[in-house]
């Protein structure tokens, strides 16, 4: 099951990612697994929730599946095929390149940032005064 070593790659990356922010958490990670990308989405969601800990402990993941798309080299059309059917759907041409759905990438990180401690700057030049 390589969805373990692909889970730990990502919430290496991700931890990488909020410690260079300093966030104080990870609440959502968002990737998009396509469907030849060799990944399988509910064996990649039970490693992670085996394998999040520190500032993703509590961290959701939201897997987007994307679309497999395809590049005739006989017609040139771009077109979104059935992952078991490359061909092209304009011309039938058998030749064809895989441009979309063959990877997984980190859409997206929702991260809880600590609060401000120093209040001191403003945008105004005054300072503001409260009655």
């Amino acid at each position: 099951m390589h969805e373990l070593s692909v889970c730990h790659a990502l919430l290496t990356q991700v931890a990488d990612i909020a410690r260079a922010q300093a966030a104080e958490a990870v609440e959502c990670i968002t990737i998009e697994v396509g469907p030849l990308s060799g990944t399988e989405p509910t064996l990649l969601l039970n490693a992670f929730l085996v394998m999040r800990s520190g500032s993703a402990a509590t961290a959701t993941l939201v897997i987007e599946r994307g679309p497999v798309k395809i590049s005739c080299l006989r017609c040139g059309v771009n077109s979104e095929t059935p992952p078991n059917r490359l061909i092209c759907t304009h011309c039938g041409g058998w030749r064809t390149r895989v441009i979309a759905g063959d990877t997984l990438c980190l859409k997206r990180i929702e991260m809880r940032m600590p609060e401000p401690t120093d209040r001191t700057h403003c945008l105004n030049s005054e300072p503001i005064q409260y009655v």
